[in-house]
């Protein structure tokens, strides 16, 4: 591969040197960005910055088989050292960015908060979100954790071995896996959720019913319209003993898991002045406010990228699918050419023996067809805007997640009225009108 060594700025060992492009962010769409240029023969040098001690990894098994232990964390790592120095990436550990002086043709000074600099050509921002915090009385005890990174991981798992009863806040993705994960290691679990369902903000009424009965029917204690009023101490009053709820009654918890959303990390974007609504706004070719500034992932507010979305629909998605395939649209970006978002996206959940996933966004839906078969242990429901199919919900029914996502990705349709009947294949009826 043809590659261009690091640009050196001075003949002096210590003036940091600059390099083609730093991706802030060792995230999977850090990841993806560095390797898709590189496929696409972007030879200049890559600094890949993350501000975590671990070298990059994938996030989603942290709730699930790493918590249990079915994984070692070796396993998650993207790619070996040599991969990176192989392909001329330097990859930062342990620095994080506090402020970047950047001028008007993209180039810049990235500052860490350890006084090191990182001087640039081109600037990525793949800085993803971070966890949203509960701030009530005994919120610092120790015991009350969240789940968003692997030090978060490692910090659960330390405490699991003790603990009997645990309590998870937030009755999203991430808290109903975790809740499996640690219903199956033999703890008493209890889902609070302040909502009147579970995962209210991706799946509609009847994926979020049939999840709640789900879940009950396996053992776990799930509470919707319910939040907790306080964290109360043992008797040492530095670990977590106990949630006291808003109508008084109280849990034992010697752990207590937090899970409510996440915030986007956009403290960088808004110091170099970027357009910022819900995440960094980008175009359809993942380009910031300023035209030269990339950002990807998580953090960033795009254009809709599904068929036949609204005009000036705007989300925000958190998906290991996006962060690779909006990682490709930045990567065309940055090496001159406007490729649009490809993909349809979609999403998937593991819980217990419960494997959801998305096909589509089902914003906007005015319909919906419910597949349910008892017999077989799947589920899907397929939401429909007009007459036209634009999502689907499948438990446990990977058949019907591929036909809705290779119609949605052909721009075809399965009518609503023949797609009832959970014993017909859903490809076998796709049609274009």
């Amino acid at each position: 591969m043809g590659t261009q060594a690091v640009e050196q700025e001075t003949a002096t060992a210590t003036v940091p040197t600059r390099t083609g492009l730093l991706i802030i962010g060792a995230s999977q769409s850090g990841v993806q960005l560095a390797v898709s240029l590189r496929a696409l023969g972007f030879d200049e040098h890559i600094t890949l910055l993350g501000d975590e001690d671990h070298r990059p990894y994938q996030r989603p098994a942290l709730s699930k088989e790493f918590l249990q232990g079915t994984v070692e964390s070796e396993s998650l790592i993207f790619r070996s050292n040599d991969y990176w120095a192989g392909h001329n990436v330097d990859l930062v550990k342990g620095e994080y960015i506090v402020r970047i002086d950047k001028e008007a043709d993209g180039s810049g000074v990235a500052h860490a908060s350890s006084g090191r600099e990182f001087p640039f050509k081109r600037l990525a921002l793949t800085v993803g979100a971070r966890a949203r915090k509960l701030e009530i009385d005994g919120s610092g005890l120790d015991g009350v954790l969240y789940l968003r990174n692997a030090d978060d991981a490692l910090a659960l798992k330390a405490r699991v071995g003790d603990a009997t009863d645990v309590v998870v806040i937030g009755g999203g993705f991430i808290g109903l896996e975790a809740a499996s994960s640690l219903q199956k290691m033999g703890k008493n679990v209890t889902v609070l959720e302040f909502g009147p369902r579970l995962v209210g903000r991706a799946v509609g009424e009847e994926t979020a019913e049939y999840f709640l009965q789900a879940h009950r029917s396996r053992g776990l204690d799930i509470r919707l319209n319910t939040s907790a009023a306080r964290f109360t101490a043992d008797d040492g009053g530095t670990r977590v003993a106990a949630v006291e709820l808003q109508d008084g009654t109280v849990l034992p918890a010697q752990i207590v898991l937090i899970g409510i959303g996440v915030i986007p990390n956009t403290q960088l974007a808004d110091q170099l002045g970027l357009a910022v609504d819900n995440g960094v706004v980008v175009d359809r070719f993942a380009l910031a406010s300023d035209g030269t500034t990339v950002a990807v992932g998580d953090v960033a507010n795009m254009p809709n990228p599904v068929p036949g979305s609204e005009p000036g629909e705007r989300i925000r998605l958190e998906s290991v699918n996006n962060a690779i395939e909006h990682a490709k649209v930045a990567a065309y970006s940055l090496t001159g050419r406007r490729e649009e978002y490809a993909g349809i996206p979609w999403f998937w959940s593991n819980q217990a023996d419960l494997k959801l996933q998305i096909a589509g966004l089902c914003n906007g839906y005015d319909q919906t067809v419910v597949r349910n078969d008892r017999e077989r242990g799947k589920f899907s429901v397929l939401y429909y805007r007009q007459g036209r199919i634009i999502a689907a919900d499948c438990v446990n029914a990977p058949l019907d997640f591929m036909a809705v996502k290779n119609a949605l990705a052909k721009g075809l349709n399965i009518p609503a009225d023949a797609a009832a009947d959970p014993g017909i294949q859903l490809k076998t009826i796709t049609t274009d009108s």
